[in-house]
């Protein structure tokens, strides 16, 4: 059970868009230099976003990125559902009936995973933008 790269690097760039933006576009470059990112990488990243909804591109000399809600208003875990990046916590694959065991069924200590799964994931969800630029974590 580990975050993939894509879902911090996406988290990352997104804290640095609130806490420097502050409703100004700023470039990509900015980002990835602060935050010791790949620029490609977030090139890729920033397009999901914007398709999204998360993020709101400009162009132009003054252009980049601005946040498209207040960071109020968005979660880490709508970040991360965004990018299609999600925490596993049980072998079961969504949407089919195999279960844990590679059959139909769950394996012994499948509650106990889904339990967690579910904890993070209304963790992640409790937690916005502006929470994370203000160190409000608990």
């Amino acid at each position: 059970m580990k975050l993939g790269t894509k879902g911090r690097y996406a988290v990352m760039a997104l804290v640095d868009l609130a806490y420097y933006g502050q409703g100004k576009p700023l470039a990509l470059t900015e980002i990835a230099v602060r935050q010791s990112l790949p620029l490609t990488y977030l090139e890729q990243l920033f397009a999901k976003l914007r398709q999204k909804g998360i993020v709101v591109s400009t162009r132009g000399t003054q252009g980049g990125y601005t946040l498209a809600r207040e960071a109020e208003v968005i979660c880490v875990g709508e970040i991360l559902e965004a990018i299609g990046e999600s925490i596993e916590t049980t072998r079961c694959r969504q949407g089919s009936d195999e279960g844990c065991l590679g059959i139909k069924g769950q394996c012994l200590t499948h509650a106990l995973w889904a339990g967690l799964g579910q904890q993070m994931n209304q963790y992640l969800n409790g937690i916005s933008l502006a929470d994370v630029c203000q160190g409000r974590l608990s």
